[in-house]
């Protein structure tokens, strides 16, 4: 009968406890008042919030829903976004100090202003996020995310970022290499030749022969392909050279996905 009886008191206790309860009551408070210091709010769904200014410093909102939220100017200091999804989340003036974001989704999330002191970054998601700092939106980041939008067939996005890769690094020619193969997807000939070849003159000038392999042999490609097209308006047989170059193509995405830096 015992352990019948101290089954019982166990599953009593546990249906006596309201799992929950404190995270709705912390739900509840924060929306009411904007203030809720190591609140416990993890996994809470709060998309399209208007937290703006909120007090949320030390709490823990890991694998919350927060996109589309208005965290404009909010104290987030210590706060722990592990695994939360801020996309399209308005972040601009938040003070991030010391927060955690690791695996956090920040994609298209507005950062401008934001205080990122000794914030934790590991792994989160960042690509698109508008306002990011140089220190964190750097040119080896930028690249990586210019890759990522290229292979999803986002050229014009894949630009963008090794435009601002190059804006801090103009001598980057892996982000000029891809640029101009992003270039070339998009029908622009002429720019794709003109980051070849300039690619081509800034790796002869580091010594690096791997990326000065890939950058001619993609100019020669363009040639090649250029001369095959006008043979074929002249209705002369050709070897159709152009499907094979835009297959090479697909090897120079993988190839200069090796000069990704690790961890980014």
């Amino acid at each position: 009968m015992k352990p019948r009886i101290f089954s019982l008191l166990a599953l009593s206790l546990c249906l006596a406890t309201p799992v929950k309860a404190e995270n709705i009551q912390h739900t509840q408070q924060l929306m009411s008042t904007k203030r809720c210091e190591s609140c416990d709010l993890s996994g809470a769904g709060l998309t399209y919030a208007n937290l703006s200014g909120a007090d949320l410093s030390k709490a823990n909102l890991s694998q919350a829903n927060l996109s589309r939220i208005n965290l404009s100017s909010a104290n987030l200091r210590g706060a722990n976004l592990s695994g939360a999804v801020l996309f399209n989340a308005n972040l601009s003036g938040a003070d991030l100090s010391g927060a955690d974001l690791s695996g956090a989704d920040l994609r298209g999330a507005t950062v401008t202003g934001a205080t990122w002191t000794e914030t934790n970054l590991t792994s989160a998601n960042l690509m698109g996020a508008v306002g990011l700092p140089t220190e964190i939106a750097t040119p080896d980041r930028l690249y990586a995310w210019g890759l990522a939008e290229a292979e999803r067939g986002n050229f014009r996005d894949a630009i963008n970022n090794y435009n601002q890769a190059l804006s801090q690094q103009p001598d980057f020619a892996h982000a000029i290499l891809a640029r101009g193969v992003a270039r070339f997807r998009l029908g622009d000939r002429p720019g794709a030749m003109a980051d070849a070849q300039a690619a081509e003159e800034i790796y002869t000038a580091q010594g690096n022969s791997q990326g000065l392999q890939i950058s001619t042999q993609f100019t020669e490609g363009m040639v090649a392909m250029q001369e095959a097209e006008d043979k074929q308006k002249r209705r002369e047989r050709v070897g159709g050279g152009g499907g094979s170059f835009l297959g090479f193509l697909g090897s120079i995405a993988s190839l200069l996905l090796q000069f990704v830096t690790p961890g980014l």
